[in-house]
């Protein structure tokens, strides 16, 4: 099923298109958003994240307590799958794309369950679910969503650990100097700061990082104006309080917040952040490290030329963005790394990169 184009309106997308296993089951290309609708032709209203290494994301809770390092702790608005987290389960995730317009675009359950009847699997479905079970769209749909899920659960396939960075926690294979320097860069509070959203360490069980807290934030990244949704400047895509997720609408104090994704695999992205802003990691990390020092350089001027920051964020909601290191300078001062130290952080994201053989 994840490999069946059939399961689309336009007989031309499955899951896999973009979801590709060839990029740790992420988008193929650079699209800030990936093409679906009838005639494969609709933008998505967001980046397509990677489906590795989500197995344990916990369920969205707005007050979550992490058992693998300080329970005491509450960490805020943590889990979910999607970028807001409205989906609970992969199997609430797995029915949002064979629906949304966007995207595989089917127009009811009964048109995604009628291509799986006419399928070359469609015996194997109904020995598992039952003779009958095309009789009753929305159950075979509900267990086509099972079916997706549990193909999720493959570790072989979803969560293999298998970069060079797994092989040095179970000490057989040592860091080169660079990447040891970007690993302690990584992990500095006064430097990149990256930790502390994407935790690099073994969690207390022994268990090897996900490089995800699962929590949210709210960045500031710049406004993407390639994508047609931002061509009304009304619109704004506000993360957790909507618009595509509607229960915490609101709480105004979430605006603008979306998951951290796992870094695992970032080296195969060439898309980056919920709106696909960003094409490359030096674009990213040298974003994250002069945000706020060099704001010309990110955002837009207005007609009287002054810098608009933040300009994909109404001014209600600007408070919410994250000013912890190293967005917590301001203009003029020295970046928290440098260029150099960029290439060594990314020299050390490209050992996440799963299928590590050994070879330099």
């Amino acid at each position: 099923m994840f490999f069946d184009r059939n399961l689309s309106a336009s007989h031309r997308m499955s899951c896999a298109t973009c979801h590709d296993p060839a990029f740790a089951y992420g988008p193929p290309n650079a699209r800030s958003v990936q093409l679906g609708g009838p005639e494969l032709r609709t933008q998505g209203l967001r980046a397509v994240p990677s489906l590795r290494y989500l197995q344990r994301v916990p369920f969205f809770s707005e007050h979550y307590y992490d058992e693998d390092f300080d329970e005491s702790v509450d960490n805020g608005p943590t889990g979910g799958r999607t970028w807001d987290g409205r989906a609970p389960t992969a199997h609430d995730q797995a029915r949002i794309p064979l629906l949304a317009p966007q995207e595989m675009a089917n127009k009811s359950t009964e048109q995604a369950v009628l291509a799986i009847a006419r399928s070359d699997y469609a015996d194997e479905f109904r020995r598992i679910f039952g003779d009958r079970i095309f009789d009753n769209p929305e159950a075979a749909f509900n267990f086509a969503a099972m079916a997706l899920e549990v193909f999720q659960q493959s570790p072989t396939d979803f969560y293999p650990y298998s970069s060079k960075f797994d092989a040095f926690l179970r000490h057989q294979a040592n860091l080169s100097e660079r990447e040891i320097r970007g690993l302690a860069l990584f992990n500095d509070p006064a430097k990149g700061s990256c930790a502390h959203c994407h935790p690099s360490a073994l969690g207390s069980s022994g268990a090897f990082p996900s490089f995800t807290d699962f929590g949210y934030a709210a960045i500031g990244v710049p406004r993407n104006r390639t994508l047609v949704v931002n061509h009304d400047p009304h619109y704004y895509d506000l993360g957790l309080c909507g618009p595509l997720r509607t229960d915490l609408a609101d709480r105004p104090e979430y605006c603008g917040m979306f998951r951290s994704p796992s870094l695992r695999n970032v080296g195969l992205r060439h898309t980056f952040f919920h709106n696909g802003i960003f094409h490359s990691l030096d674009e990213v990390l040298h974003f994250y490290v002069e945000r706020d020092i060099h704001p010309e350089k990110w955002y837009p001027r207005d007609a009287q030329g002054q810098v608009r920051k933040y300009d994909d964020l109404p001014l209600e909601y600007q408070n919410n963005i994250d000013g912890e290191p190293p967005f917590d300078r301001g203009p003029k001062a020295q970046p928290a790394l440098s260029t150099d130290e960029i290439e060594d952080v990314i020299a050390f994201l490209w050992t996440l990169t799963d299928g590590w053989s050994g070879a330099k």
